[in-house]
């Protein structure tokens, strides 16, 4: 349950022993990454040291009545977004990769619209179509002549359909990284086992998919993460799990203590994940010869293949993107009772939240990514490691392990203020969009610093020499040719943070101030009081912007040679 929070404490140790033995490496950039690595380490630590408070009724009550709900719904709906993802994603990936035939290029970006949709909209949507007030089983009684009951239909809000509507949306993580692995396969290793008697279909289970294993494994196990941190979708379809339980808790029994438990429990989760990825592959190694990349000998399907593999491979995109894109529209244009200054107003409160809370990330990744270009140590690199590890987790987590600390700190302030000055101030923290604006930091900065890191590096040393050499600073040297150099990779990170602070909402929910409502979460509540087409507009615009850093991967990708197209992925 501690593994995540004792690799925190080992990398803690490390920067102090770092700094006593090699005092000439700390400067002033040095001393802000470790104090942006301790700070936006806190949830970690407030979660994890929860386990030490004592098992309190509350906790004893959960332990007798919900919590292996919560353990066993969550491990049981894994699975199924795993199996899921595996059956949607490997298959699309070898066929975009290893095969030619007619509309390949269409499928290939198309496999990643996906991705626009949060889950929680894409449950919304489809309970709509698929409920008994729906228009499918409408339509069915109104055909068969048949009433509720006396016949069968798949009930969409149930753990499999749970498991399906994530599948369905979080599929393109297996999908982008294993295909960047068959790309980089050598085709000189496929051919030589096809001398030893292999077909080409045997040789895909024989020797492709193993090699792709790291791959595969390093897309799923996102995807999991993914399906943990969820709790749109299963509070929606009233399934129990860990990141429900947390709000019931924190919520509806008050106890934040009892809360922070069961989140220090989700964190092992996510700790065990993290842990079966890297032990997966830790005595195996994949090497690539990038020379026998020059003639890739692609599988030639005939006409009746070609409509079998769009048949499977279309299926995906039109129930994951296409199809609730356009009930959406439908709903937002014919349905939806539509009140322009709400809207726009709940638009504005997430453009700058979302912009604000980008701006923030980029800011401190620079001045990390730079911090590790000027003294690359084991002080800056594990300050940098720290400050990436807020991805891993949840919001649910983040959340909780934010509001704790800032909701005591309040407390002494308010108590001190009303000692001293005898002013009531209120929540200055926990009760205001600074808490919103951490717990965003800390959950997405690892997204801006992959692409920041990523414009740094491709700037020659030499540079900074030459730069320096006219009598720059190193802040002068950052303002007047790393940044202008690297613009693209900053807009990058920015669009990219920008669209996840949109579309994040467990942390919203928990920490937003009140009367205080974004897009995602007005969608959940009109959702939640089942006007499902009412809340059609709110989504549709997320799933909008969300479209954004979709066609940007899709462009980058269709840019780089094939190589380089894991890196990008991984980074992006």
């Amino acid at each position: 349950m501690l593994s995540l929070a004792s690799f925190l404490q080992q990398l803690i140790i490390r920067l102090m022993i770092a700094k006593a033995l090699n005092y000439k490496t700390f400067n002033w950039l040095s001393g802000c990454a470790l104090l942006i690595a301790v700070t936006l380490s806190l949830p970690i630590f407030v979660v994890s040291s929860s386990v030490f408070s004592g098992l309190g009724p509350t906790w004893v009550h959960l332990a007798d009545t919900v919590l292996s709900d919560y353990v066993s719904n969550s491990f049981l709906l894994l699975l199924g977004v795993a199996a899921g993802t595996l059956l949607l994603g490997v298959p699309a990936a070898w066929f975009t990769s290893v095969c030619e035939f007619r509309g390949k290029v269409l499928l290939t970006w198309m496999f990643l619209l996906p991705l626009a949709f949060p889950a929680y909209i894409v449950a919304y949507t489809y309970t709509g179509l698929l409920d008994f007030a729906g228009p499918v089983q409408s339509f069915i009684r109104e055909f068969s002549g048949l009433k509720y009951g006396e016949y069968w239909f798949f009930e969409i809000r149930s753990l499999p359909g749970a498991a399906i509507m994530l599948t369905l949306v979080l599929y393109p993580y297996v999908y982008l990284l294993t295909r960047a692995a068959f790309l980089q396969q050598s085709t000189n290793s496929l051919e030589v086992c096809r001398t030893l008697g292999y077909s080409r279909y045997r040789a895909f289970f024989h020797l492709s998919l193993p090699m792709a294993r790291p791959a595969i494994i390093a897309g799923l196990t996102l995807a999991l993460m993914e399906t943990l941190a969820d709790y749109g979708t299963v509070q929606f379809f009233g399934i129990s799990t860990f990141t429900t339980g947390i709000f019931r808790t924190f919520y509806g029994l008050g106890d934040s203590t009892a809360a922070a438990q069961l989140a220090s429990l989700l964190l092992s989760f996510v700790a065990m994940l993290i842990i079966l990825e890297r032990y997966s592959r830790r005595q195996n190694r994949y090497h690539s010869n990038s020379e026998q990349r020059a003639a890739p000998a692609l599988i030639k399907l005939s006409k009746t293949n070609t409509c079998y593999v769009w048949l499977i491979c279309f299926s995906p995109i039109l129930f994951g993107f296409l199809l609730p894109a356009a009930v959406l529209l439908y709903w937002s244009v014919c349905e939806a009772v539509f009140e322009a200054s709400a809207f726009f107003s709940l638009a504005w409160n997430s453009f700058y939240l979302a912009i604000s809370a980008a701006v923030i990330a980029v800011l401190l990744s620079l001045l990390l990514a730079y911090a590790r270009r000027l003294k690359s140590n084991p002080l800056v690199n594990s300050a940098v490691t720290i400050s990436g590890l807020g991805y891993a987790l949840p919001g649910t987590i983040i959340a909780i392990g934010i509001l704790i600390p800032l909701a005591w700190l309040d407390h002494r302030l308010i108590d001190l203020f009303e000692s001293f000055f005898d002013i009531e101030i209120g929540l200055l923290l926990s009760g205001s969009l600074f808490a919103l604006l951490f717990a965003y930091t800390v959950r997405f900065l690892a997204v801006s610093m992959g692409a920041v890191q990523t414009g740094l590096d491709k700037i020659k040393p030499n540079i900074d020499n030459a730069a320096r050499s006219l009598g720059n600073n190193n802040l002068k040297v950052l303002q007047l040719v790393h940044v202008p150099l690297m613009r693209s990779s900053l807009l990058t990170a920015l669009l990219i943070v920008f669209v996840d602070v949109l579309k994040e909402f467990p942390a919203t929910l928990i920490l937003r101030p009140f009367n205080f409502n974004t897009l995602a979460v007005h969608a959940f509540e009109l959702a939640s009081d089942e006007r499902l087409m009412d809340a059609a507009p709110a989504s549709l615009m997320i799933v909008a912007v969300g479209l954004l850093p979709v066609i940007l991967l899709s462009r980058s990708i269709s840019k780089r040679p094939a190589m380089s197209v894991s890196k990008g992925i991984k980074q992006q």
